[in-house]
C-alpha cells in the first residue's frame, strides 16, 4: 500500500518543480527619477493580459509570469510618464525602474484607484487614494492645505461642526478612525481646537482612506483607516518648498547624505497668531491696574532619515512632534494669575525593510506614540498683612504606546498576492491626574492609577484572481486585548470581491468585522483635545462592528468619467458614552474614587446604513468630482433618552460635495468646492419655567429667589438648519530660473452663509410688562473669510 503513495508523492513533487521551471519572476523597486524616492502603488503589468501587480508601500513589486523569450512590461502611476520595457523572460531577474514626472498633470484629481487601473478592475471597494499634489490645488481654510478637510469632501465622510476637522465615517465617531503616520497611530489629529489637522502636506508622500471592506492587515477601529506615509527625501540634490500664509508659515528641506546612499527630510510649521494679536490686545487694555495677555500658537515638526544598507536592506527613522499652547495671564493690583491648555502628539518609527527573495518582502517596525493633555491654573494674592496666598491647579491626561510590528508581502503566483504579519502594542493610560496646591490646608494630589494593557493582532490575507473576470481579497485577523484580570480574544473575518460584468463595469461586495479596544469619552461630540482616551476594561467590553457593502463601478472612457455607487449597512455594539451630567474632571473633593470614569459611562449599540455615489471627471482642463451620501444613523442606550433610540449629533440625511479644478492656462489654476449637509441633531430646551425657592434652605440670606428651569425634550430631537458653503481659490504660477513660486488667493464661505454653530434659548420680556417669552437664537462662527499665501519650491 505504501508504494503507490510514494509514487503519487514524487509525481506531485515533479509537477510542482516542472511548473516552477515554466515560470519566472520579475521583481524590483520603482523610484522617482530625479529624487530616487520609492513610489508606492505603481501598476506593473503585462499589456493585454491578466498579469499585473502594484508596488507596496516601499516601492517593491514581484510579478510571476510564464517563461518565454521576451515580454513587454509596463510601469504606470498617476502623475508620471508610463514606461514600457522589453525584457528577456527566460530566467528570473531583478529590474529596478525610475519613472519621470509628467510635464503636464491633467490626470485624476481623486481616484478610487490609480490612473491605469480602472475602478472596475480592483478587488477592493470603499477605498480612496488622494494624490498630495492635488490637495494643494483645492481651496483651503485660511490658506492652510489640509488633508483631513479634503477627506471630508468624500462620500460617506461627514463633517463635524463649522470649521472642524473631525471625521465621522459611515455613522462612526472621531475615535473610530485609525489615523496612521508611518506606521504610528496619531490619537488627536487637530490643531487650534480642531480647526486644523496636524498633517503638513509638504511632508506627505501618500494618503489613503479606507471606509469599508477593510483588508485583514488593518485593525483596532470600527469606521475607517487613514494611512499616510511621509516622503523619504531626495537622494540626488537638495530640494525645498514652503509657504507664507495668513496665520502660519512652513518650510520643508530634503536632500542626499553619505554619497547618496541616504537621504533626509525635515519639515516644520508654526502659526504666528500670538504675534499678530499682540498689538490688538495692547490697544484694548484699559487702565494701568489691570493687564490681560492671552496667547495661542501651535507648531509641528516632521523628520525622516533613510539609509540603503545594500540592495536588499533599507533602514528608516521617522518622527512627528507637535504642540498646541493656549494661555492667559492677568495682572491686577496685588494679584497675579495665569491659566491655559497644552496638548500635543509625538510619534517615532524605526523601520527595517528586508528582501528575503524575489517573492518575499518583509518590513519590521518599532513604534512609539504619545498624546498628552494638560490644563493648568495658578493664582497669587497679596494679603493686607503682607503675606502671599498661592493656589495652583494642574490636570493631566495621557496615552502612550510602544509597538512592534512585522508585515510580510509574498507573491507565490501571478494570481496570488499574500500579506501576513503580526503586531503587539503595550498601552499606558493615565485617564486623569489632578494636583491642587494651596487650596486646602495640605496639598492635594488625585491621580487615577495608570492602566497598563497589551493589544495584539495577527493576520493573513490573499488577493486572488480565480477567474479572469473575478478578484477576491479574503483574510482573517485575530486580535487580543489583555486587561488587569481578563483577556479578550476576537476573530475578525474580512472578504471583498469584484466581478467584471462587462468591459468597464464591475459588481463589488464586501464584509468586515472589526473590534476596537480604546475609547474616546466626550461631552461635546466635537473630538476636542479635552476629550478622554480610555481602554477596554474588565467591565467595559470592546466596541464591535459588522459592515456589509455592495457596489457598482463603471468607467466611461470617452467622456472620461468614473461612476461608483455603494450601499452599506453597519451594526455597532458596545459603543460607550457619558451618562447624563457626567464629566471626567472632578474638582470638588479629595476622594480619588470620584475620578473613576468607569462609573460615569454607559454602553449601547448603533445602526448605520446609507447609499453613496460619486461621479469623477479624470482628464482635461476641467476635472473634479460630485459626491452624494444618503444615510441614517441611530443609537440606543438603556441609560440615555429613557432607553429609546435617538440620532447622534452628526447623523445627516443628505450630504453633497461638488469639487472642480480648471486649468485656465499653465500659469493660472481656478478651483472651487461647494458642500451641503442636513443640519446636526441637537438637544435643546423645549421651554422654561420659573421655580421659586426658599433661600433659607440654600444657605443664603433669608427670603426667596427664583430660578429658571429648562424643560428638555428627547435627546437630539431638534434639527439644526442645513449647512452649505462655497469656497473659491485662484493660483498664479510662475517658473523662475532657480525656483517656482505660486501666489494663491481664496475665499472661504464666499456668499457669506451664516451657518449654525450652536443655538441658545433666550428669554425676552415685553415692554408692557406682559408674560415673558422664549426665542431660539442661532449663533454663527465664520462669515466670508479672504486668505492669501505665497508658496515656493526649489
Amino acid at each position: 500500500m505504501r508504494h503507490p503513495c510514494y509514487k503519487i508523492f514524487f509525481l506531485l513533487l515533479y509537477c510542482t518543480t516542472t511548473l516552477a521551471q515554466q515560470s519566472i519572476t520579475i521583481s524590483g523597486f520603482v523610484r522617482e527619477r530625479g529624487s530616487r524616492e520609492l513610489l508606492p502603488g505603481v501598476n506593473v503589468y503585462i499589456p493585454n493580459s491578466a498579469y499585473g501587480v502594484a508596488t507596496n508601500h516601499y516601492g517593491f513589486y514581484s510579478l510571476s509570469i510564464p517563461a518565454k523569450d521576451s515580454v513587454m512590461v509596463s510601469y504606470s502611476f498617476v502623475g508620471y510618464e508610463t514606461r514600457h520595457l522589453r525584457l528577456k523572460a527566460d530566467v528570473s531577474r531583478q529590474v529596478d525602474v525610475e519613472l519621470a514626472a509628467a510635464n503636464v498633470l491633467n490626470e485624476v484629481i481623486v481616484s478610487e484607484k490609480r490612473q491605469n487601473e480602472k475602478a472596475s478592475e480592483s478587488a477592493r471597494m470603499s477605498t480612496i487614494e488622494i494624490p498630495v499634489s492635488q490637495i494643494k490645488k483645492l481651496p483651503a481654510f485660511f490658506g492652510e492645505k489640509d488633508v483631513i478637510r479634503v477627506l471630508q469632501l468624500m462620500p460617506g465622510v461627514q463633517k463635524g461642526s463649522e470649521g472642524q476637522t473631525g471625521l465621522y465615517v459611515r455613522g462612526g465617531g472621531p475615535d473610530q478612525n485609525l489615523i496612521i503616520l508611518d506606521d504610528a497611530v496619531v490619537y488627536n489629529a487637530s490643531h487650534l481646537f480642531g480647526f486644523f489637522s496636524v498633517f503638513n502636506g509638504d511632508a506627505l508622500k501618500s494618503v489613503e482612506l479606507v471606509k469599508g471592506g477593510f483588508p485583514a492587515r488593518y485593525g483596532g477601529r470600527l469606521s475607517s483607516v487613514v494611512e499616510m506615509n511621509m516622503k523619504e527625501g531626495s537622494k540626488e540634490k537638495l530640494h525645498g518648498e514652503g509657504g507664507i500664509g495668513l496665520i502660519s508659515s512652513r518650510l520643508t528641506l530634503e536632500g542626499p547624505l553619505m554619497n547618496k546612499k541616504a537621504s533626509f527630510l525635515v519639515s516644520a510649521r508654526r502659526t504666528y497668531i500670538d504675534f499678530l494679536a499682540k498689538p490688538v490686545i495692547a490697544q484694548q487694555q484699559t487702565g494701568n491696574d489691570s493687564k490681560t495677555k492671552p496667547g495661542y500658537y501651535f507648531y509641528d515638526l516632521n523628520a525622516k532619515l533613510n539609509y540603503d544598507l545594500d540592495a536588499r536592506n533599507k533602514l528608516y527613522i521617522s518622527g512627528y512632534f507637535g504642540r498646541d499652547r493656549f494661555h492667559v495671564s492677568e495682572k491686577t493690583l496685588g494679584s497675579e494669575s495665569s491659566s491655559g491648555l497644552n496638548w500635543g502628539n509625538a510619534t517615532a518609527t524605526l523601520r527595517w525593510n528586508h528582501l528575503i527573495n524575489p517573492k518575499l518582502f518583509v518590513n519590521t517596525s518599532l513604534i512609539y506614540s504619545r498624546f498628552v493633555f494638560n490644563i493648568y491654573a495658578s493664582d497669587k494674592d497679596k494679603r493686607s498683612d503682607g503675606t502671599t496666598e498661592e493656589y495652583n491647579l494642574s490636570y493631566n491626561s495621557l496615552i502612550r504606546d510602544y509597538s512592534l510590528k512585522t508585515d510580510f508581502d509574498y507573491y507565490p503566483h501571478a494570481q496570488h498576492a499574500v500579506k501576513f504579519g503580526l503586531v503587539a502594542t503595550a498601552h499606558r493610560f493615565v485617564p486623569s491626574a489632578l494636583t491642587l496646591a494651596g487650596a486646602f490646608p495640605g496639598d492635594v494630589a488625585l491621580q487615577a492609577k495608570p492602566i497598563h494593557t497589551v493589544e495584539t493582532g495577527i493576520y493573513a490575507e490573499d488577493t486572488w484572481q480565480p477567474f479572469p473576470r473575478m478578484k477576491i481579497n479574503a483574510g482573517m485577523r485575530l486580535s487580543t486585548f489583555q486587561t488587569k484580570s481578563r483577556t479578550y480574544f476576537r476573530p475578525e473575518p474580512r472578504i471583498s470581491a469584484s466581478w467584471k460584468a462587462g468591459e468597464d463595469l464591475a459588481v463589488k461586495a464586501s464584509y468586515a468585522q472589526m473590534n476596537q479596544y480604546v475609547h474616546l469619552l466626550s461631552n461635546t461630540g466635537l473630538g476636542l483635545p479635552t476629550d478622554l482616551w480610555v481602554p477596554t476594561t474588565d467591565s467595559i467590553p470592546p466596541q464591535q462592528s459588522q459592515q456589509l457593502a455592495l457596489g457598482l463601478a463603471r468607467d466611461l472612457e470617452k467622456p472620461g468619467l468614473t461612476f461608483t455607487l455603494e450601499g452599506y449597512y453597519k451594526r455597532m455594539n458596545n459603543i460607550i458614552s457619558y451618562k447624563e451630567g457626567s464629566s471626567f474632571i472632578r474638582l470638588n473633593g479629595q476622594n480619588a474614587n470620584e475620578l473613576n470614569w468607569e462609573s460615569n459611562v454607559t454602553s449601547g449599540k448603533g445602526w448605520s446604513y446609507g447609499l453613496e455615489m460619486m461621479v469623477q471627471k479624470k482628464t482635461g482642463k476641467l476635472s473634479g468630482w460630485v459626491g452624494y451620501t444618503l444615510s441614517r444613523t441611530q443609537w440606543k442606550f438603556d441609560e440615555l433618552n429613557f432607553g429609546r433610540t435617538f440620532h447622534p449629533r452628526y447623523d445627516r440625511r443628505h450630504d453633497v460635495s461638488v469639487v472642480g479644478i480648471y486649468e485656465l492656462s499653465k500659469r493660472i489654476t481656478l478651483s472651487a468646492t461647494w458642500v451641503y449637509g442636513t443640519g446636526n441633531a441637537l438637544t435643546i430646551p423645549a421651554g422654561t419655567f420659573t421655580s421659586i425657592k426658599d433661600a433659607r434652605f440654600e444657605n443664603i440670606e433669608n427670603g426667596s429667589y427664583s430660578k429658571n428651569i429648562y424643560d428638555y425634550s428627547e435627546k437630539n430631537s431638534f434639527r439644526a438648519e442645513a449647512y452649505h458653503r462655497l469656497d473659491l481659490a485662484v493660483q498664479f504660477h510662475k517658473k523662475k530660473k532657480r525656483h517656482e513660486r505660486t501666489w494663491e488667493f481664496g475665499l472661504y464661505n464666499a456668499y457669506n452663509r451664516r451657518n449654525p454653530f450652536f443655538y441658545r434659548l433666550n428669554t425676552r420680556y415685553k415692554k408692557d410688562g406682559g408674560m415673558p417669552y422664549n426665542t431660539l437664537v442661532r449663533y454663527s462662527l465664520f462669515p466670508v473669510l479672504p486668505s492669501f499665501s505665497y508658496n515656493f519650491k526649489f
